[in-house]
C-alpha cells in the first residue's frame, strides 16, 4: 500500500534536481553577462585612456557624463528617437507580416523564406550595402530619374534618422514576423470556424480574434524590439560612420566614438552602465504594464 510520504518522495524523484539541471544556465549568464558588468561599473569609477593602467577618480566620470558634457543629453535624446521611431516602423509590419506568412498556401511559404533573407546578412554587409545605395555618386538618386530624390541621404541631419530607422527595420523585420506567424499558427481554428458560422469578417476576425490570442507574443516583440534598439551599433556605425553627430550618435555609437575613438574608458562606461539601467528599466516595466508574469495558457478554454 502507498502512503502520502512514498507518493511525495516519488514526485520528487520524478522532479529531479531542477537546481542542478538550471546551474550551467546560471553559470552562463554570470561568467559572460554579471562578470562583465560588474568590471564595467567598476570602470565607471576610473579613468583609463587603454595604455597605462586605470586610476580610480570617484565619482568624477559620472559628474563629467551626466552634467558637464552636452554630448550625453543629445545622444538620449537621439536614442529616445530612435526607438520610438524604430518601434512604430517594424511593430505593425512585423504583425501584419506574420499573420499574413501564417497562411497554409504555397506561395506564402516561399515569401516566408524572402522576407526572412534579410535577417541571414552580416550587419556589416547590410551596412555598406544600403550605404553604396545611399550614395549621391552612384546610388539611388544617380540611378533613377527623379529629381525630387535627394543626394545626401546619409548626410543631411533631417532625413538620416528615417534612413537609419528603414535600415534597421529592414534587417529585423523578419525575425518578429517569425514571432508573429509562429504565434499565429498556434491560434486554435475552431475559434475562426466559430467566428465565420457567426458571420464575422476577415477584419472582425483579426482584431477579435488574432490579436487579443497574440497579445503575449506582442509583449515579447516588443519588449525585444525596444530593448533590441538600444543596441545598434556596428550596422549604424558602418552606414553613417557617425556622422552628422547631431543626428546620428545615439549613445551605443556615442559609448563606441567616447571609448575607442576618443580612448576614454572611464566615459564610455558610465554610458554603458546608463544604456543598462535604461535596457533594464523598460523591460520591467513592460512586463510590469502587460502582467506578463501572469501569463495564462492562450489555448482555446483556457
Amino acid at each position: 500500500m502507498t502512503t502520502a510520504a512514498d507518493s511525495r518522495a516519488d514526485g520528487k524523484r520524478r522532479q529531479g534536481p531542477t537546481f542542478l539541471m538550471a546551474l550551467p544556465a546560471v553559470l552562463f549568464f554570470a561568467i559572460f553577462a554579471l562578470v562583465p558588468l560588474g568590471g564595467v561599473i567598476v570602470l565607471s569609477f576610473m579613468e583609463w585612456n587603454l595604455l597605462g593602467s586605470p586610476s580610480f577618480t570617484g565619482t568624477e566620470n559620472w559628474e563629467t557624463v551626466l552634467t558637464e558634457r552636452d554630448a550625453t543629453w543629445r545622444s538620449l535624446r537621439l536614442t529616445v528617437l530612435f526607438v520610438i521611431g524604430s518601434y512604430l516602423f517594424q511593430a505593425p509590419i512585423s504583425l501584419l507580416l506574420g499573420v499574413f506568412m501564417a497562411g497554409a498556401q504555397k506561395y506564402r511559404a516561399l515569401l516566408s523564406v524572402l522576407y526572412f533573407l534579410p535577417l541571414l546578412f552580416s550587419s556589416v554587409a547590410v551596412g555598406l550595402t544600403f550605404r553604396s545605395l545611399f550614395s549621391p555618386n552612384y546610388g539611388l538618386s544617380a540611378a533613377l530619374p527623379f529629381e525630387w530624390l535627394p543626394n545626401d541621404w546619409l548626410t543631411n541631419p533631417d532625413i538620416v534618422m528615417f534612413v537609419m530607422i528603414l535600415v534597421v527595420g529592414w534587417c529585423f523585420i523578419p525575425f518578429h514576423a517569425l514571432l508573429y506567424q509562429a504565434g499565429t499558427r498556434q491560434i486554435p481554428t475552431d475559434m475562426y470556424e466559430a467566428a465565420t458560422i457567426d458571420g464575422a469578417g476577415r477584419f472582425r476576425k483579426f482584431f477579435s480574434i488574432t490579436l487579443p490570442q497574440l497579445r503575449y507574443t506582442i509583449i515579447t516583440s516588443s519588449t525585444l524590439m525596444l530593448v533590441g534598439s538600444l543596441t545598434y551599433f556596428d550596422l549604424i556605425f558602418v552606414l553613417t560612420g557617425g556622422r552628422p553627430e547631431s543626428a546620428v550618435r545615439i549613445l551605443p555609437l556615442d559609448m563606441y566614438i567616447t571609448g575607442f575613438s576618443s580612448h576614454n574608458l572611464g566615459d564610455a562606461s558610465v554610458i554603458a552602465v546608463i544604456l543598462v539601467a535604461i535596457g533594464l528599466t523598460m523591460s520591467l516595466l513592460l512586463n510590469k504594464i502587460s502582467g506578463s508574469a501572469k501569463m495564462e495558457s492562450d489555448k482555446a478554454g483556457a
